[in-house]
């Protein structure tokens, strides 16, 4: 008689570089979804050790030695100076990390001073920060900051210097959460990112690798998930992999994630699987639960679920077997046991005050509801799962999540992820949480649509709703009826000022460059924004670049939104922006510098009362949005 096979250990491994202050939740989800299942699962935070590692004493001497060895007319006026303050920087790098990690709060005191950490290029954006009566410049720039904030402000540049030494000298890819993204977006061969995993590794791969085979030797696993939300972690991802392999040839791969849902979806390169045994989309718990199956012997390879592999004649081939996705109530808790809680760095940016929820402090990541429930945005991938496949909780089950996630870990501070968060779950959740007494702080994205009334929104601050964000795009009826965004300018306004008179601070996300969008439509939307801000509607927002996708309606149908897409090379690996001809003929590039700079200064409550036209160049149109629009529509 056979011996009963051995229960598979699973490992899942956030990469590098993903985020700092808090863990990026896939493992949890994972994890706490295996666990449920009575797999053992366990985790490990790459992207968090690789930084610890490289910010400590002894890795600062590596990069010190590194340095050392290469010519002197390779290095750069950076890498000179940290060379030059090495020893100040060795100094204080360990009461630094300390102080971000919320371990010595007294070092604030210090860091503030100006006079105990080294000062690099990067606190040259100090320098702009001028009070001409003598007071305090930061106090200008950032509000009345008291010290624990302004020293971690502080302490942010100073670590944003180190990490521009690693690029001038050890690899130009390093960024703290961008690591070699210009590897990953949207390259249709996998030829960029196979030259760079064949070359020499440098300090940085030597450092990830040797945490990996830490890992691997702690946890002895069967498998390896290795989950990437974002092109800036694929290289990474794939160095892991390649360390796994060449520790344990039949230790099993497997890559998933945000980025290989939208990416990977056309994948036909072969090489790929010389890393990974398996690729899977979507959402997870499906295909992982019949890969294991598979991997014990209980189901053939056949019936595998939206899973690439690569077959014994060395052929990409994709195998997806049709069976229910695991119910959105059914996943379990996610769970955050063997993630280091206490090492994580609370950073600050204070240019922008949702982006500083982003960075600073240990947040709680769930889920409300799988999907979108209105999933008709025309820039958007509506076309993909995580959109497309809406499905939610009880608030009876999302608040039980909740008390057991903060049983765990102490923490009540969550995050809801979701793409928008639906106001029907959002009003039984808070008075789920009301009527348990349960005091939490949250934020989350949302759709400013009407069903968020004032005193909804107030409700949900009772509940402990601390700051909500959604989509404006672009502050036109003409271009939201466009998108298909089902809100109007107006509408905006009223529910924003409703969070904002709840207490609740609001951001919104803007866009520029959109299909048909002309230069009169950009100053009509700051027109707009302006207003918004000088009512006390929103307190802060981000521009960001129109990009067409191959998976969204515009890229689907650019003839209904009057472009052209330009031709596509023939795609092995990756594919997901498209460029596209829009017979506009406008330079969003140069709109759009002078819309960061006016959200910058309005953001600080600055030219509010200028007209539009100070930040863009001569011969601007002037906007043909009456200046009392926005007041005019909350009166009414």
């Amino acid at each position: 008689m056979s011996e009963p096979k051995r229960a598979l250990r699973v490992l899942s491994v956030i990469p590098p570089m993903t985020q700092l202050n808090t863990p990026y939740p896939s493992t949890a989800y994972l994890t706490g979804f295996m666990r449920s299942r009575g797999i053992d699962a366990v985790q490990e935070d790459l992207a968090l050790a690789l930084v610890l590692e490289l910010f400590s004493v002894d890795g600062l001497l590596s990069v010190r030695h590194d340095i050392e060895a290469s010519p002197e007319r390779q290095r750069t006026p950076r890498t000179a100076a940290f060379l030059d303050a090495f020893e100040r920087y060795h100094s204080t790098i360990s009461p630094t990390l300390a102080f971000l990690q919320g371990r010595d709060s007294t070092l604030a005191h210090r860091i503030c001073s100006r006079a105990f950490l080294p000062e690099g290029p990067r606190f040259e954006s100090l320098d702009v920060y001028i009070d001409e009566d003598g007071g305090d410049p930061l106090a200008w720039a950032f509000g009345a900051l008291g010290v624990q904030d302004r020293a971690r402000h502080i302490a942010t540049l100073y670590l944003n210097d180190i990490a521009d030494v690693l690029r001038d000298a050890i690899d130009p890819r390093f960024e703290f959460v961008r690591y070699a993204e210009s590897l990953a977006r949207s390259q249709p061969t996998f030829d960029p990112l196979a030259e760079a995993l064949s070359a020499a590794p440098n300090l940085i791969d030597c450092t990830l690798a040797a945490l990996t085979r830490d890992a691997l030797a702690r946890h002895r696993p069967d498998v390896v998930l290795v989950s990437v939300p974002f092109p800036g972690a694929v290289y990474a991802a794939f160095r892991i992999a390649q360390t796994v392999k060449a520790h344990d040839p039949a230790i099993v791969t497997v890559l998933g994630g945000g980025y290989v849902n939208t990416e990977l979806r056309e994948l036909k390169e072969p090489r790929v699987f010389d890393y990974f045994d398996h690729i899977t989309l979507d959402a997870g718990e499906r295909p992982l639960l019949s890969l294991l199956e598979h991997l014990q012997g209980q189901r053939s390879v056949q019936r595998l679920v939206r899973t690439y592999r690569r077959d014994s004649e060395g052929t990409v081939q994709y195998v997806n077997w049709i069976e229910a996705d695991i119910a959105f109530a059914e996943v379990g808790t996610p769970t955050w046991d063997g993630l280091p809680l206490d090492r994580y760095l609370s950073l600050l940016d204070m240019l922008n005050p949702m982006h500083r929820l982003w960075s600073d402090g240990r947040w709680n990541k769930l889920t409300v509801a799988h999907g979108c429930y209105w999933k008709k945005c025309s820039f958007c991938d509506v076309s993909l799962d995580y959109i497309s496949r809406y499905e939610g909780a009880s608030a009876a089950t999302l608040v039980d999540r909740i008390e057991t996630i903060v049983a765990e870990t102490g923490q009540t501070g969550f995050h809801f992820v979701d793409e928008a968060a639906p106001p029907k779950a959002l009003k039984t959740l808070s008075a789920e949480l009301l009527n348990r007494n349960l005091a939490i702080s949250w934020w989350g994205n949302i759709r400013f649509e009407k069903s968020f009334t004032p005193e909804l929104c107030q409700q949900l601050a009772d509940s402990g709703c601390i700051a909500i964000s959604g989509g404006l795009e672009v502050a036109s009826d003409r271009l939201l009826n466009l998108m298909k965004k089902g809100v109007s300018v107006e509408q905006v306004a009223r529910v924003t000022k409703a969070f904002s008179d709840a207490g609740v601070l609001v951001h919104a996300y803007l866009m520029y460059g959109f299909p048909t969008q002309t230069v009169q439509d950009t100053v009509d939307a700051l027109e707009y924004v302006r207003q918004l801000f000088e009512q006390g509607c929103i307190q802060s927002g981000f521009f960001h670049r129109f990009a067409c996708t191959v998976h969204s309606p515009v890229g689907q149908k650019p003839e209904d939104y009057g472009i052209t897409l330009q031709p596509l090379p023939p795609i092995t690996f990756a594919t997901n922006d498209v460029d596209f001809i829009d017979p506009t003929g406008v330079d969003h590039d140069a709109l759009g510098v002078a819309l960061k700079k006016a959200l910058y200064n309005y953001m600080h409550g600055i030219g509010l009362d200028e007209d539009v036209r100070i930040w863009f160049g001569p011969r601007t149109p002037r906007s043909r949005v009456p200046r009392d629009r926005i007041a005019r529509a909350l009166a009414a």
